[in-house]
């Protein structure tokens, strides 16, 4: 079987499961087996392919199919122009989310901040994007997961920002002692429970613990919200990515708060409510 071959059968295999860009998933998983750039694939796509090397990529099409999340099979997916390694310990970085670390980066230039906290770090794409391109920014990030944190230490060293960057273990604030920040950054689990169970099956994959925001969507806004000011130095902000459909709440979250001012939101590339940005003042 050719390179060219196994591509076309890759592709009309996943093409029967309504998955989102079957030919782009076949020739990923094909460079990821054969490690090899998207040219080569082009170039030799008359080249035979052992029967093993065959085998091993009709098992990883067969998972793919059946729900498993390529970037689980390949461990990459790129952020922020970074590349990040994925597992299933945590949230596949989201183009989106990108919306909030640009918006927090500009932020941090404008007020010239350097103390970064970010709740909830998963991978450490937000973190360790922050850290990347801006090397003066120290940045805390936690997690409540230890095998999360794992995956976001190894991404901090894989993008040169370990030194950047202390990793803490802790349920929210509850590591945090004696420290104001000048911005305090998360993407929390915001999906509503019984939503979970209607996504679609790549997505339910994914970690639980990263994904379920309580009956409502809004557990970790409130916890969020209601301790941050505590931890913010006076003009620090907190900048929140939000659920499409979350933007009222977690603005009336904010407002019930009288320590923060200025509140706004923006959209990302849908056209969807994406992030919410306030600040500590009067």
């Amino acid at each position: 079987m050719t390179i060219k071959e196994a591509l076309e059968k890759g592709t009309i295999m996943l093409k029967g499961e309504n998955l989102d860009s079957p030919k782009l998933k076949a020739r990923l998983l094909l460079q990821d087996i054969l490690n090899k750039p998207r040219q080569y694939l082009i170039v030799h796509d008359t080249e035979k392919i052992t029967e093993t090397i065959a085998k091993k990529y009709f098992e990883n099409i067969l998972k793919v199919k059946l729900g498993t999340p390529i970037e689980h099979i390949t461990h990459i997916k790129e952020f922020m122009k970074m590349n990040f390694y994925v597992d299933e310990n945590v949230l596949i970085p989201r183009q989106d989310t990108e919306i909030l670390v640009e918006e927090v980066m500009k932020i941090a230039k404008i007020n010239h901040s350097k103390k970064i906290l970010d709740l909830c770090t998963g991978s450490g794409a937000i973190g360790i994007s922050i850290a990347k391109y801006m090397p003066e920014a120290e940045i805390i990030a936690i997690d409540i997961s230890p095998k999360a944190l794992m995956v976001a230490k190894k991404n901090a060293k894989i993008n040169n920002v370990e030194n950047q960057i202390t990793f803490m273990k802790s349920d929210l604030f509850e590591q945090i002692k004696n420290i104001k920040f000048d911005i305090i950054v998360s993407n929390p689990p915001y999906i509503k429970k019984e939503e979970i169970k209607k996504l679609n099956k790549e997505v339910q994959k994914e970690p639980i613990i990263a994904l379920d925001g309580g009956m409502d969507g809004l557990d970790f806004y409130r916890k969020i919200v209601k301790n941050s000011y505590l931890y913010l130095k006076y003009g620090g902000y907190l900048a929140l990515e939000i659920g499409f459909d979350e933007r009222e709440e977690v603005e009336k979250l904010i407002k019930n708060e009288k320590q923060y001012v200025n509140t706004y939101s923006k959209k990302d590339l849908y056209g969807n409510d994406r992030i919410v940005i306030t600040k500590v003042g009067d």
